[in-house]
């Protein structure tokens, strides 16, 4: 469904945002697209367990949770940070993937750097026994695959196709689906220019740009500016934004028709890539800040 933005902007630009964050009320999103076909090569190869990772207050280990437990899996979340497991009660994104029966491996933070590497992911097999690998974020070629369906013929109305980026896998999918006529912009929440190589590794297409003023500090920082702009926001349209990944994304956007960065009568689509449950833990940091707190309720 795409959702038409109320607020008028000069020279007939007009903004629509795609609800991806509706697909499912746990499994929203991005996430869902990722999952998709992952959950039907883990049934194919009759596996029985998903073992991924992420951190304390990660979409994706939420995400796996529901997933697993809605397919019939037992999943396993290996997660950044020792001091977390004895703070499971105090923490909403882990709570909630506990209650969904993901068991919970919580690994010092540079050991979760090893990840990637064969010899790691053996003792994990060692403890563990066999299990579908989904990596950090859900990134992979059948995650691609997924995210290629985000698109529809109905949106080929639309000059700019505007994303949020963690891992690079959605917007991946989307570079891959575009027509010709359209550009997609993405947003790194993330400092840095390193996503382009991942980008590339599954992009086949080059009508792509990355926007990089937006990430507000870098990965889970957020100001007051950022928290005003999208309790407002959802006053007046009635869409949530999370404060990781869309608020960035849909800020920068905003900010970007305001001085002129598009052209006169663009049509833009925006990826509203989901993530409403991390709202609640931003609202417990902000909390222990003393800052004021995001006014949706999730």
């Amino acid at each position: 469904m795409n959702q038409q933005v109320t607020i008028s902007f000069p020279n007939s630009i007009s903004l629509h945002i795609k609800r991806e964050d509706l697909i499912h009320p746990f499994v929203s999103g991005n996430k869902f697209r990722k999952l998709k076909y992952n959950l039907l090569q883990a049934k194919e190869e009759n596996q029985e367990t998903l073992l991924t990772f992420g951190g304390a207050f990660s979409n994706h280990i939420a995400a796996v949770a529901f997933a697993g437990k809605e397919k019939g899996f037992k999943t396993i979340g290996i997660i950044r940070g020792e001091e977390l497991g004895s703070k499971i009660s105090e923490n909403p994104t882990l709570s909630f993937a506990q209650n969904c029966g993901m068991q919970l491996e919580f690994v010092s933070r540079e050991e979760y750097r090893l990840k990637s590497e064969i010899s790691f992911l053996e003792k994990l097999k060692t403890k563990f026994g066999n299990f579908y690998l989904i990596p950090e974020g859900g990134t992979n070629e059948l995650a691609i695959k997924g995210c290629e369906e985000i698109l529809t013929e109905d949106d080929a109305k639309f000059d700019y196709i505007c994303c949020s980026i963690g891992t690079g896998g959605t917007i991946s999918g989307i570079i891959n689906s575009v027509l010709p006529h359209q550009k997609v912009l993405g947003f790194p929440a993330l400092k840095g220019d390193f996503l382009k190589d991942e980008i590339r590794n599954f992009a086949q297409n080059e009508n792509w740009e990355l926007i990089t003023d937006y990430h507000f500090g870098g990965y889970g920082k957020v100001n007051s500016a950022l928290i005003d702009f999208i309790n407002r926001f959802y006053e007046e349209n009635q869409i949530p934004l999370d404060p990781i990944y869309t608020g960035k994304m849909v800020f920068g956007v905003i900010d970007l028709i305001q001085n002129n960065y598009f052209p006169a009568q663009s049509k833009i689509l925006l990826i509203h890539t989901g993530g409403i449950q991390g709202i609640q833990g931003m609202n417990m940091k902000l909390r222990n800040k003393q800052l004021p707190t995001i006014n949706i309720n999730v």
